[in-house]
């Protein structure tokens, strides 16, 4: 299987065979890792890394993977870059395809991430968008093989916000891979439906089941991997919180969502995660709208149930796949 040249933009540009494949090189890479053995496949190449979002894991992931690998990363953050300000997108897209053997892009609309891939003439990888966030996929997936030992027919649990990118991300790896998805959450913040569509129309075709519902003990009943993700974004005004744990609170994932999955549930989050006060964001939330935890209890979260660490680390060996085979 070749992926050389490829862009990494959404899943559903990929089929089953090759989301598997790059899972399977960043197990290779990951136990090449642990055992001390260098892979530096790219040694002099160079690779640029545009942030309009900030980030630890995505960031901090790229630039160890691409050191790995013997490339030089130049960091781009919101201030040190003209994208779509000064310059156009194409414009830049032009002039680091000239410089750099690849692209990573974080940030906004996923017309951004495709316009860079229209004109760029090399590898560029989506860290992020407002609809898709396919490097967390790779790990979140590789996460639950590892602890679970298998990927097809496994059920995965959303709950909490469904309408932006981690949950259009499960679910269409998901629908490639023949997971059941549920998205349990108010009916408000259901996924788009043309979305929803195009992956019962896939996972039809893998095994898979795509699954709506309101209902948390009915959602979440016998589910292999229960899954959540922050409910706002930072800079949102406080009448949006306020309408979000209102609605969602019914949402967070306690020890008696747990207890009402499989045995062996474990429990992913992409970080960074409201679970407790040692964060300034906690603090103030706490201060404005009484609660100390959010789309998680503490409980969970630093529970054996919890994988997010695992999770976290791997985001590092699926980003390395991923330029190592584009590239």
């Amino acid at each position: 299987m070749d992926l050389k040249g490829r862009h990494f933009l959404k899943l559903l540009d990929f089929t089953p065979e090759e989301i598997l494949y790059m899972i399977d090189r960043a197990d290779e890479l990951k136990a090449e890792k642990k055992a001390g053995i260098a892979h530096r496949n790219h040694e002099g190449r160079n690779v640029a890394l545009i942030f309009e979002k900030t980030s630890t894991r995505t960031r901090c992931a790229f630039e160890v993977a691409a050191a790995d690998l013997g490339m030089h990363s130049t960091f781009l953050d919101p201030s040190a870059s003209q994208i779509g300000k000064k310059e156009s997108i194409a414009d830049t897209a032009r002039v680091l395809g000239r410089m750099y053997d690849g692209i990573e892009y974080r940030g906004y609309a996923q017309t951004i991430v495709d316009e860079l891939a229209k004109y760029a003439g090399v590898p560029v990888w989506n860290g992020l968008t407002n609809e898709f966030h396919p490097t967390q996929m790779l790990a979140d997936m590789m996460t639950i093989r590892e602890h679970l030992g298998r990927l097809k027919g496994v059920k995965l649990t959303y709950l909490g916000d469904a309408r932006y990118n981690m949950c259009n991300s499960y679910m269409v790896v998901c629908a490639k891979l023949g997971l059941h998805f549920t998205a349990c959450t108010n009916k408000k913040y259901f996924p788009d439906a043309e979305l929803v569509a195009a992956c019962e129309k896939i996972a039809a075709e893998t095994g898979g089941t795509i699954t709506m519902t309101e209902d948390v003990a009915a959602g979440t009943a016998g589910a292999d991997v229960i899954a959540t993700d922050v409910w706002v974004s930072m800079g949102e005004p406080d009448e949006v919180w306020a309408e979000r744990i209102h609605d969602l609170l019914p949402y967070q994932v306690t020890k008696e969502v747990m207890a009402n999955a499989g045995k062996d549930a474990i429990f992913i989050h992409c970080l960074p995660s409201f679970h407790d006060l040692n964060t300034t964001i906690g603090k103030q939330i706490s201060e404005k709208f009484g609660i100390s935890e959010m789309e998680v209890t503490d409980e969970v979260f630093e529970s054996a149930q919890s994988v997010v660490f695992d999770e976290a680390e791997n985001r590092m060996h699926t980003i390395k796949a991923v330029m190592d085979l584009t590239l």
